[in-house]
């Protein structure tokens, strides 16, 4: 029989390895658990592919001899075999990996938007855990962050809590809030945000600090935070329970709820999560006005992932929030009866979606994605004034508002990996993004209103080159074209990682951000001050300032089978050009008026230490302490008819943290976590019946110490634990002592812990 010469090519050039060759397949596995995307390497880069979702590589065409294979997958040892292959003949093989053990090889994403070992990224990411949440027993994600390097939380609001977060020095508005990476983090959400987001919806947080992290665009001037929620894994549940009690007598109670599944071939997981939380008010100085105030919150969500086809994923979450919060006059519950009140029912609604898919034996990869949220909230603030016939006005045109915040980001990402003998494996990244914000907040009896509309036009693209063992080079550039803005904006970033040994790493980064000249969460925050109110403008001829961030690290650790233990070194560098500048302009009827406008620059400069150790899995320390100094290039008027200040008001030159847990058994576990904060330059308006003029006030150091025991009994029949937990939060009673009495209170003057003194109980059970 004749066959078509063109035919016979055709199949040569098609299915080449079904005629001719040997084969080696195999299958990466983690006990028995399929793992994807594991990179295979056939004699040292002769031929490279990945894992598929189920685990499975299959080399073909090969001739007889023997074969080196090698297999590496983040946060894994590196596993590597012989295969000793016959003349057209199949090897099967089978390769168990192995976790690591330290915590120095853990995966993150901020830092470059791809997959990293730590000790491999340029930028040095730091991770905060679902576990420490729950050792140092974080009610909120504010809380939590106390125990990163470099980070502050800090309440401003004696009437409502609102808060700041503050990296490396600088305000709120300098740091860029993410969800699963996602931007969608308003500035009315920015208000609360951190305290409302359930805490048992947190796979890990990534924190970024510095320029290093301008990939995210506009407002990451200071850092990054990525709040990245859970993804199921297996089949489980945790259910618990938490009674606190501030100061002895107030009750605060939380419940917490989550079940994961996931389908027998893999292939889908849901996570479900519920949170609710009661929080009475807390007077701390017999005065009949909060400094706590109540709280009522309820919290559901859910995030899913679905692998749609061989090298394709779905991942999808969902979160709703509703909170009510009243502070203020504690003899009434009508806020415009009471003498001085905030009352706050936000209702948000977020989520997110990202579609990725891996093509060129996982060398590509295509990411679609997109979010949203939408923050309703109803609020009133207000204070009686003295006169009756004010007060007749004020009872018949109560201050009452509305707010309607919209957010939505979508955009797309392609990454494209590189394997090149001699000159190393570069991933680049290229990617564009469209992020739009809408704000209204409007209080009629005040005449203020806050109505801005935003959208940023966003590109990126960036080099991920891992020149060799030792060197690796992170280059990019980010441009975005706001509708504030009258041209687009250049954000470029580079890091240098240089690696002289498997224990020691150095870093060096650069980056530049801008920030708009939009409002952000503290421009929305109106406080009380001198029997009034106070509120902040933005100037007209406000335009955008520019960050030039400059850090530098030396990571060293030692990792054996039995403890690991190290350092890092960092000093950092911020300047801000036209950076902004919030003072007091006077009095209108309605009480004091502060006005936001472009400032000649600022710096921040400082160094932070961090130490850390882990004693065969059952001791672990990390501590860190940072000095810096924080200056505007010209002194700022905070109080008419004092002294104008260059130092950054409420920033201490020196804070810090130590968080140890000790776990002598499966049974029973022990933390202890400290937070050191140093003394503050606050200004202080006078009003109140116990400060009658305005001053500048330098606040005392303070030092939170907290503790809590656990101990959990296993039931393998049923496959759960039961877990009885309590302890003590500030264990000293390190607490503002001079709070502000009466309605004409300044509320802004608050400063220093949270909370007072805390006693807490709880009972958890989850599945093993």
């Amino acid at each position: 029989m004749k066959m078509n010469p063109i035919k016979v090519i055709l199949l040569l050039i098609l299915f080449p390895i079904s005629i001719y060759g040997a084969s080696i397949k195999g299958v990466v596995l983690d006990g028995e658990t399929p793992l994807a995307y594991a990179t295979v390497s056939l004699n040292k880069g002769k031929a490279v592919m990945s894992t598929t979702q189920k685990g499975i590589f299959e080399f073909h065409g090969l001739d007889e001899g023997l074969y080196q294979i090698e297999v590496r997958l983040l946060s894994y040892e590196p596993f590597w075999t012989e295969v000793l292959l016959e003349k057209n003949k199949t090897a099967t093989i089978t390769c168990k990996l192995i976790p690591l053990f330290s915590t120095l090889h853990d995966v993150v994403i901020t830092g470059s938007k791809t997959f990293k070992r730590k000790t491999d990224a340029p930028v040095i990411v730091h991770v905060l855990d679902n576990k420490t949440i729950q050792d140092v027993q974080a009610c909120t994600i504010s809380e939590g962050l106390r125990f990163q390097p470099g980070l502050r939380v800090e309440t401003n609001c004696q009437t409502c809590n609102y808060t700041q977060l503050r990296m490396n020095g600088l305000t709120g508005g300098y740091a860029q809030v993410l969800i699963n990476g996602r931007p969608i983090f308003s500035p009315l959400t920015g208000l609360y945000g951190l305290e409302q987001l359930p805490v048992n919806s947190i796979n890990k947080i990534e924190v970024v600090r510095g320029g290093g992290s301008s990939l995210y665009g506009s407002s990451a001037v200071g850092g990054t935070v990525n709040i990245l929620t859970k993804i199921p894994q297996k089949n489980a549940f945790d259910v618990s329970y938490t009674s606190q009690y501030i100061n002895g007598v107030t009750p605060d109670h939380q419940f917490h709820a989550n079940i994961d599944v996931v389908s027998k071939s893999k292939n889908s997981g849901l996570s479900l999560f519920s949170s609710l939380r009661n929080r009475s008010m807390y007077d701390h100085n017999q005065d009949d006005f909060s400094e706590l105030p109540l709280l009522e919150n309820r919290a559901f969500g859910a995030q899913a992932f679905f692998i749609t086809g061989e090298n394709q994923k779905l991942e999808m979450n969902t979160n709703f929030i509703r909170e009510y919060r009243y502070g203020g006059d504690m003899l009434s519950t009508v806020p415009h009866l009471a003498l001085q009140s905030e009352e706050r029912l936000t209702s948000i609604w977020m989520g997110s979606a990202d579609y990725q898919v891996n093509f060129n034996e996982g060398q590509s990869s295509i990411i679609a994605f997109a979010g949203f949220q939408q923050t309703d909230r109803s609020h009133f603030t207000g204070i009686q004034p003295d006169d009756e016939e004010q007060i007749l006005h004020y009872l018949s045109f109560p201050p009452y508002g509305t707010s309607l915040v919209r957010t939505v980001n979508t955009g797309l990402q392609y990454n494209q990996e590189w394997n090149v003998t001699g000159i190393g494996r570069n991933v680049v990244t290229l990617g564009t993004e469209y992020i739009y914000d809408d704000v209204y907040d409007e209080i009629p009896s005040y005449n203020y209103l806050i109505e801005q509309t935003t959208h940023n036009v966003g590109a990126f693209a960036q080099s991920d080159w891992s020149i060799s063992n030792k060197w690796n080079l992170l280059a990019g550039i980010r441009m975005d074209r706001h509708n504030l803005l009258t041209r687009w904006i250049a954000s470029p970033r580079v890091s240098v990682l240089y690696k002289p040994s498997l224990l020691s790493q150095f870093r060096i980064n650069y980056g530049k951000g801008f920030r708009a000249p939009q409002a952000f969460d503290a421009d929305l925050h109106i406080a009380f001050a001198g029997g009034g109110i106070s509120r902040v403008q933005l100037s007209p001829d406000l335009v955008h300032e520019n960050a030039h961030s400059l850090s530098a690290s030396w990571n060293y650790d030692v990792l054996t089978e039995s403890y690991v233990a190290g350092f890092t070194l960092e000093g950092f560098y911020t300047r801000l050009q036209n950076g902004f500048i919030t003072e007091s302009i006077g009095e209108d009827e309605f009480g004091e008026v502060f006005r936001k406008r472009n400032g000649l620059g600022a710096t921040v400069a400082g160094t932070t230490i961090e130490i850390r150790g882990n004693l065969k899995k059952q001791a672990q320390l990390e501590a860190g302490v940072t000095v810096q100094s924080s200056q505007n290039d010209e002194a700022v008027i905070y109080l008419e008819g004092l002294q104008s200040e260059r130092t950054f008001i409420r920033t201490p030159d020196r804070y810090g943290y130590l968080n140890f847990t000790w776990d002598p058994s499966k049974r029973f576990s022990f933390n202890m976590n400290y937070v050191y904060t140093g003394k503050m330059l606050i200004p202080h308006f006078g009003g109140a019946v116990n400060q009658q003029n305005d001053e500048w006030y330098t606040s005392a150091p303070f030092h939170n110490l907290s503790l809590k025991g656990a101990y959990t009994i296993r039931f393998p029949i049923i496959k759960s634990n039961i877990q009885f937990y309590g302890g003590v939060k500030n264990v000293g009673n390190s607490y503002q002592s001079n709070f502000d009495m009466g309605k004409d209170r300044d509320s802004n003057f608050v400063f220093g812990p949270a909370s007072p003194r805390t006693f807490f109980i709880g009972l958890r059970f989850f599945s093993l």
